[in-house]
């Protein structure tokens, strides 16, 4: 196990949902795949009439539902996550038979969406979320690539190496190093993330923040956008959004009593609602999750007062938690079910929530500890494989458990507190290692099955 070298920006991305690793990922991928292909011998590409692309693991069990073909194909056509348009994926992929004229340099390939295969679900790749991009004549290969998307929207690829980077200024592979530094040093958490971002990046502390405040921005969006819009959600589910009306509830009783945390819920799912429709989110450690911590944010600016500074800073200790869990367990639907989406979604709000409002590192750590260990065995089981049933009610429930872990944390004494985070991260990734596949982002265990048959 190596020590912590992940960007706050590696973490938070922005990009397309309804899930990181379904559809960040491939279209990371497919833009990659061109980018590859047109540093190729300009011969070679005058011979090229095809490109195929294969998915398997749970790209394939759930790819339909989650829109991983029309995500290859934004990304085949130049699109990339950070920078495309939010509702880029709604135009794309409603006719298999529709022609994509892709430039490979020398001359341009039509391509169809039915040339994304969904392939073997069990397979020998070294990760679930497998991709195979190939460049062919007829059924000749001329240039193939396998791409691996690891969940949060990481992408690895065969032949991938660790990019050169610089390392951090503080060095820590779990809680335990990390309380060390901030006591040794006497350095506040937030001030140690920030340390070691500008370490690893280069970046300047000015550029950190421009960075922050446009992720809190998108976050902010999504809530706005997802309380505001009615109607019903793509798929065949016929699922209906909730949040402008769980909204309108919470604002009739002046978001005081129940109305705060109907608010919670109302800001958790429109987020949620709009990950489902596969607009722009932010992962938050993933797509999946994308609600709540957005619903927290939105809570602490626009209800409870928070300072720019002090989201920011919450931000950043929300982060150090995803680390943590990335680092020493999941945070992959496919690998570990849905308690390394939203159980660490949930803690790591948990400790923006602490830090935040002024709390110290150990209500913090607390905090986040409570909401995790709360969600331990959480299986990812959605119905018909779209990130809508459980997942924006789990989105919303996800929002409430992280408010209630920080009230619990905060009101009590920290020094009484037993389970620490190292321990329950443990548990996460031993409880994802003994979890049967089906019930990691297949649909093919739990209410995906029950559903369907009621």
């Amino acid at each position: 196990m190596s020590f912590i070298t992940t960007s706050l920006f590696e973490l938070f991305k922005i990009g397309p949902g309804p899930s990181s690793s379904h559809t960040i990922g491939p279209m990371k991928a497919g833009y990659c795949f061109m980018e590859e292909v047109r540093k190729l011998d300009t011969a070679l590409l005058e011979q090229a009439d095809i490109i195929e692309i294969h998915l398997f693991g749970s790209l394939s069990a759930t790819g339909e539902g989650h829109g991983t073909r029309r995500a290859v194909i934004s990304g085949l056509l130049g699109h990339q996550p950070e920078t495309c348009h939010p509702d880029v994926l709604d135009g794309l992929d409603h006719d298999p038979e529709q022609v994509y004229p892709l430039d490979i340099g020398p001359k341009s390939i039509d391509f169809k969406g039915n040339e994304v295969v969904f392939d073997a679900v069990e397979h020998d790749y070294p990760y679930s979320n497998t991709m195979v991009f190939r460049l062919q004549k007829g059924e000749k290969i001329l240039f193939e690539q396998e791409y691996y998307s690891i969940g949060g929207g990481f992408l690895r690829w065969k032949g991938w190496e660790e990019p050169q980077i610089g390392e951090p200024k503080y060095k820590y592979k779990n809680m335990a190093e990390l309380k060390k530094h901030l006591v040794m040093h006497e350095i506040r958490l937030h001030d140690l993330i920030l340390e070691n971002e500008m370490a690893i990046t280069g970046l300047s502390e000015n550029e950190i923040y421009e960075r922050l405040d446009n992720i809190i921005m998108v976050m902010e969006r999504a809530v706005e956008q997802g309380i505001q819009t009615e109607g019903i959600l793509p798929g065949p589910i016929g699922l209906h959004r909730k949040a402008p009306t769980l909204y309108a509830k919470a604002k009739r009783g002046h978001f005081q009593g129940p109305g705060f945390l109907k608010a919670i819920n109302a800001y958790a799912m429109g987020a949620s609602e709009e990950n489902a429709a596969g607009h722009c989110i932010v992962t938050a450690p993933t797509a999946g999750a994308a609600g709540v911590i957005p619903a927290l944010l939105f809570m602490l600016k626009r209800h409870m007062g928070a300072l720019t500074d002090e989201i920011r800073q919450g931000l950043m200790a929300a982060a150090a938690i995803g680390f943590l869990a990335k680092n020493n367990a999941s945070i992959s639907g496919a690998e570990v079910g849905c308690q390394g989406e939203v159980g660490v979604a949930s803690a790591m709000g948990a400790a923006m929530m602490a830090y935040a409002r002024g709390y110290r590192f150990q209500v913090t750590e607390n905090s986040a500890e409570i909401a995790l260990e709360h969600h331990l065995g959480l299986t990812c089981d959605p119905v018909g494989g779209y990130v809508q049933i459980p997942c924006i009610e789990r989105n919303a429930m996800g929002a409430v458990k992280a408010y209630n872990a920080y009230l619990i944390a905060s009101s009590v004494e920290a020094a009484y507190h037993m389970v620490d985070l190292d321990k329950v991260i443990k548990a996460m990734a031993e409880t994802g290692r003994d979890m049967s596949r089906k019930y990691k982002e297949t649909s093919l265990g739990g209410l995906a099955v029950s559903v369907i048959e009621c």
